[in-house]
Parts: C-alpha cells; structure tokens; sequence
C-alpha cells in the first residue's frame, strides 16, 4: 500500500493525497514531526516532505509523486495520454503549481513565521510577492469563466495549481482574486479533497 509522509496539516502532501482519493487508491498517511526525527531523515535523507513508499520505491517531491501515482495506477483522467492534445498544458500548468508558486513561497513563509518583526517585510520578500501576484493574476486570466484549468474535468493541473493557492491564501495570508477564490472553493467541496484534507488535519 502507497504511504504518503506528510507534517500534520502539511500543503504541498496534499497534491499526493489527493490524487490517491481521486482515483480510488489504497494509501496512509503518515505524519511527519517537525523538525524531522533521524528515522525519517534514514527514509529520507533530504529530509523534506512529502515522501511516498510504495513497495520497493521511494521518492520525494510531490508534484513527481503526483505523475508516478498517475502512470503507475491509472490511465486517469487525471493526466491524458502523452498523444492528446491537452497533455502539454497539463504539464505545464502542473510544474507551474510547483515551481512558479509554491517553491517561491517558501521564503515567504518562512519570513512571516520565522523571521523578527523587522524583517519579514525585507526586499527579497517585498519582490517575490511582487512577483507571485503576477502569477497569480495571470492563472485566473487563463481559467476564464471556466470550471477547470484544462479541458472539462480535473487533471493534475489543478490539484497542483489549487494546492498551490491554498498555500498562498492560508500559509503566505493573501487575498485570492474572486475567480480563483471561487475555483478554490469548487475544487475543496469534490468529496476526494474533503478526505484528503481531513487525513491531513
């Protein structure tokens, strides 16, 4: 069975989870302490969440987690065949989720809740969320008035994307434009993300 380690109300873990609730997939979590204890860090020797165990494979980061649940399990409607038109923009849109939002919002994080008073509004931080705003805005521009980022159902785009803005909303403490906030909240009543989320506390 797939094992998911994960923090207590972890974010990015969520991508994982979720996935596995979507496509009807035997999986636990497991949660991590935080900071890391050694027999984790023997697991993991990044040290980072999330983390899978399925059967003799390991591996971290989630959204590479996300595209191994999908090819190994599936096919899902989740990530379309390598041939169809909407895999490129599922691709993207799901790197973008990582490594366009939720990887520079670490430091973000990181100052509001670690850094003292007088530098958690320091000029990298000033300019990185400059600069995630943008993105942010730019992502409600492409979903339109639609329900999902690509073609007409749910696809790893958006559980990327969507856990990403959770992050942006609940960890970093910014306003969604109303577009997004209202996708976000669409995405969060689909009964998979509800026990997900609720796996993760």
């Amino acid at each position: 069975m797939i094992k998911i380690y994960d923090f207590p109300h972890g974010a990015r873990g969520l991508r994982a989870t979720w996935l596995c609730e979507e496509m009807g997939i035997a999986h636990t979590f497991v949660p991590v302490s935080f900071p890391p204890d050694g027999s984790y860090r023997a697991l993991n020797p990044f040290g980072t969440v999330p983390f899978l165990q399925d059967g003799n494979v390991s591996m971290s980061e989630s959204v590479a987690i996300m595209f191994y649940i999908a090819q190994k399990y599936g096919p899902s409607d989740a990530l379309p065949p390598v041939d169809d038109e909407r895999f490129a923009k599922v691709l993207q849109f799901t790197l973008i989720g990582e490594a366009s939002l939720s990887s520079p919002m670490t430091p973000l994080l990181a100052a509001r809740f670690g850094a003292p008073d007088d530098q958690k509004r320091n000029w990298s931080a000033i300019g990185i969320e400059s600069r995630l705003k943008g993105t942010v805005d730019r992502i409600g521009d492409e979903l339109g008035d639609r329900e999902f980022l690509v073609g007409d159902g749910l696809t790893l785009a958006d559980i990327s994307v969507a856990t990403a803005l959770r992050i942006w909303s609940r960890g970093v403490g910014q306003d969604l434009p109303t577009t997004l906030r209202a996708y976000c909240e669409r995405l969060q009543e689909r009964p998979a993300c509800k026990r997900a989320m609720a796996a993760h506390g």
